[in-house]
């Protein structure tokens, strides 16, 4: 794979030899495809794209980083360029590309797929692709922003298992090192949340699987659960999410630059529940959203100073 990167030099790789043999290529869950819709027209140019769960969260992130590059337009409306299907939304302004996953490894997998394939019919290069999103931390603040240097299993491993042809397929869930410490920079240039960086465990289930006793079943004690996510802590674990793994595995196939930028909603060493105000837990939802237009603006910046 390494010399497969190499000569991509930051395009976008798809490793699919029978795409090319393909009259049309239907991207079904984004309601697009290579016949209907100029690709590389309309989103040639995209450099950013950023992802995450809920399309409402996707819809007010294209509207504040328009404002925030200063090409809103006060009346201006932002089309979920998917409409027509209610799986995804999407939405785009400038060179940024805001896309929603829906929840948990399927969802993001099925998103991921046509996205890539998207940037790809698009002729896209030097692409930076960051999920923003929310998670549970580990011994954390709630609050704070996590920078995901690897993502690993329950287990504590930096894969990704997926059956295909009923067979095992393993991969690694390593993240672009020098982007996430330059996410991890703008964290502390903005100086307004602490941000740290480390692993992030990524789950297949929200209740039992990340160790919570609050769902329709529990099968362990108080005891256990918190030895359990002792273990996790001193493996290196920072937060549980449910999309990570998978993203970061496709993200390395396609030799596309990638982040997982999260914050804390609570501290799952002290609890399960989400007791915060609405107020509380909606600034801390922005706060990803803060550090990754900080980068955003930082490389558009760079870029048109040379």
């Amino acid at each position: 794979m390494d010399s497969v990167g190499e000569q991509c030099e930051r395009s976008i790789c798809v490793n699919n030899p029978y795409l090319k043999s393909m009259k049309e290529d239907i991207l079904y869950h984004l309601n697009l495809d290579t016949v209907n819709h100029d690709l590389p027209e309309q989103f040639g140019d995209v450099k950013f794209v950023c992802v995450g769960g809920s399309p409402l969260r996707m819809k007010s992130f294209i509207e504040y980083i328009a404002k925030e590059l200063g090409i809103a337009d006060p009346k201006g409306e932002y089309p979920n360029i998917c409409e027509g299907t209610d799986r995804y939304a999407m939405y785009k302004i400038g060179p940024v590309l805001s896309v929603s996953h829906g929840m948990g490894v399927p969802s993001m997998s099925i998103m991921l797929h046509e996205l890539i394939k998207l940037l790809y019919h698009a002729r896209c290069t030097d692409v930076t692709i960051i999920r923003i999103g929310t998670s549970g931390g580990i011994g954390l603040q709630p609050g704070t922003v996590v920078v995901t240097r690897q993502s690993v299993d329950t287990r504590f491993r930096a894969q990704f298992k997926q059956m295909v042809l009923g067979k095992t397929v393993v991969r690694r869930t390593e993240l672009d090192v020098e982007l996430a410490e330059e996410l991890l920079q703008c964290g502390k240039e903005l100086g307004e949340f602490k941000t740290v960086i480390g692993k992030t465990m990524c789950t297949l289930d929200f209740y039992e699987g990340q160790a919570r006793m609050d769902g329709a079943f529990c099968s362990f004690t108080e005891e256990e659960k918190q030895k359990y996510l002792s273990e996790a802590h001193a493996a290196g674990v920072c937060n549980i999410e449910m999309e990570s793994s998978v993203f970061a595995a496709m993200c390395k196939l396609s030799n596309i630059r990638a982040a997982v930028v999260c914050v804390t909603l609570l501290d799952r060493k002290k609890g399960d529940q989400m007791t915060s105000s609405h107020e509380v837990l909606h600034n801390y939802q922005q706060r990803p959203q803060t550090l990754v237009v900080h980068h955003i603006k930082k490389k558009l910046n760079a870029f048109k100073s040379t």
